[in-house]
């Protein structure tokens, strides 16, 4: 069985396959097409409508077979809110996604970060690429309630409860595709639409009246053609002007405008405004990461805003100034550069923002994180009574070998295409290590939080507070679909 980290993905095999959160929790799901939005009521699986084609709610277990599903779906998201709409997640047991096959037999567990304030939170995708489907665990979370969630995804809510608009009304949160909370935002691929202004305030957990997406049209079917983006526009300067005022405010150092970043931003903002949705990864298929990476900035550390709605600079540095996790981005002190740009129209008709924030990566940098990363691991390691790992250059070199692989050729697994397996890749070093273990993650922004996802996870901490380990080598390489890939490989 694989235990997933934020951002991991697995393939899934042939026929249905059972999603359980066991707990105090309600699980519902969304059946999305490649636009990221539901085309009707059915494609809200819920308590009160528990079934739809190629899926099943049975207590707290989704049946899901992808050869059934509608025409044209391409993902289903599974969602968990409290049982108790009063009781937000954060004073719950953490929900752990048990993933299995219908014919018996675990596949995966995922174990996301504990949620904070977030009364609904996505935790997991299974998603169609090429022709087969593959889950990811995601992690995110809304703290507007399963309301919020239905609206982004293209369903009205209707009820009785009084909703209110501006700036007071509460919006979606995201936690990141990290171990731990990240200090960026994400919107996912059929995740959260961030508009501004804020949503509506949701209503209360009941049984909402779903109703067609508000344009009264089908993604691909009858309706008026949408306009096609206009833009990009460049990057404006009173953007600068207004980023580095708030920094000094906070005591971080002034950014530079970059034109790589810039570049990249460019290119996901059209992409986003073009599919008519937010998201990390666009149609096309290109994270957000890659683009940057294609422009030749390599990064220690990176950063995004994905956000629809505002209508100048001065809104888009607002929005992100009162929202936790976005502000966090923005006065983050490791970041040293940035790009923006933003594209109007589409299919939404909306405007469409990318802020990228990154440091470039050095090697003395790269040193620092590993470093950082082993002497992170050999504190959890003497805090269990165990001796330090010493760093073999060895391990060192085939856990970077390893990071970068996974970074360019976005992929992610212990075994590589070509089939080998970690004490292989060790060999391949020069490694003479008689017993190997190897730890990997994706989309962490530091040392810290790697470190910490790996220590939540019952696999990667019997790995680092294994006795019989002598020696470490750690790697990390940003870009690919996930933004940052680290390797741990251990060595006795």
């Amino acid at each position: 069985m694989s235990e997933l980290v934020p951002g991991g993905n697995l393939p899934l095999p042939e026929g249905a396959v059972t999603v359980r959160v066991p707990g105090p929790f309600d699980v519902s799901a969304l059946v999305t097409d490649e636009g990221g939005k539901v085309r009707g009521d059915a494609d809200f699986v819920f308590y009160n409508q528990p079934s739809a084609p190629g899926i099943r709610l049975s207590g707290d277990a989704l049946t899901v077979d992808p050869r059934r599903l509608r025409a044209g779906a391409v993902r289903v998201t599974v969602v968990v809110s409290p049982a108790d709409p009063a009781t937000p997640l954060g004073r719950l047991p953490v929900p752990v996604l048990e993933v299995t096959r219908v014919s018996g037999g675990p596949l995966a567990r995922f174990t996301p970060p504990r949620p904070r304030q977030e009364t609904v939170l996505l935790l997991a995708e299974l998603y169609r690429r090429g022709t087969g489907w593959k889950l990811r665990a995601l992690g995110q979370g809304y703290a507007d309630g399963l309301g919020g969630l239905a609206r982004d995804f293209g369903v009205d809510v209707l009820d009785e409860t009084p909703t209110t608009t501006g700036a007071g009304a509460s919006g979606p949160t995201g936690t990141g595709r990290a171990a731990a909370a990240g200090p960026a935002f994400h919107a996912e691929p059929g995740s959260p639409r961030h508009g501004f202004p804020a949503a509506p305030t949701s209503p209360a957990h009941g049984s909402p009246e779903l109703a067609t997406p508000r344009d009264g049209t089908h993604p691909g079917a009858r309706g008026t053609a949408r306009p096609a983006p206009t833009g990009p526009h460049p990057p404006p300067t009173a953007f600068l002007t207004l980023v580095n005022s708030a920094r000094t405010r906070a005591g971080s150092s002034p950014v530079a405008l970059d034109p790589r970043l810039t570049e990249a931003a460019r290119a996901h903002a059209f992409a986003m405004a073009s599919a008519g949705r937010l998201g990390v990864e666009g149609a096309d298929g290109v994270s957000v990461f890659q683009r940057v990476t294609a422009t030749g900035f390599a990064y220690i550390t990176v950063g995004e805003h994905l956000v629809s709605g505002p209508r100048n600079p001065a809104e888009f540095v607002e929005y992100c100034l009162r929202t936790e996790q976005p502000r966090r981005t923005l006065l983050d002190p490791a970041f040293t550069h940035t790009g923006l740009a933003y594209v109007s129209g589409g299919r939404s008709g909306d405007t469409y923002w990318t802020a990228l924030w990154a440091r470039p990566l050095t090697a003395a940098d790269l040193t620092r994180t590993a470093d950082e990363v082993v002497a992170l691991t050999n504190r959890e390691r003497a805090g269990a009574g165990l001796p330090s790992l010493a760093v073999d250059h060895h391990l060192a070199g085939a856990a970077q070998a390893y990071s970068t692989d996974m970074a360019v050729r976005a992929f992610y697994s212990h075994t590589s295409p070509e089939g080998t397996q970690p004490w292989d890749r060790a060999a391949a070093a020069g490694s003479t290590r008689r017993s190997i273990g190897e730890n990997i993650a994706c989309g962490q922004r530091s040392a810290a939080e790697v470190v910490e996802g790996w220590m939540n996870s019952p696999g990667h901490r019997a790995n680092i507070l294994k006795p019989d380990f002598t020696h470490i080598g750690v790697g990390f390489a940003g870009g690919g679909p996930a933004g940052t890939y680290w390797t741990q490989l251990f060595g006795a």
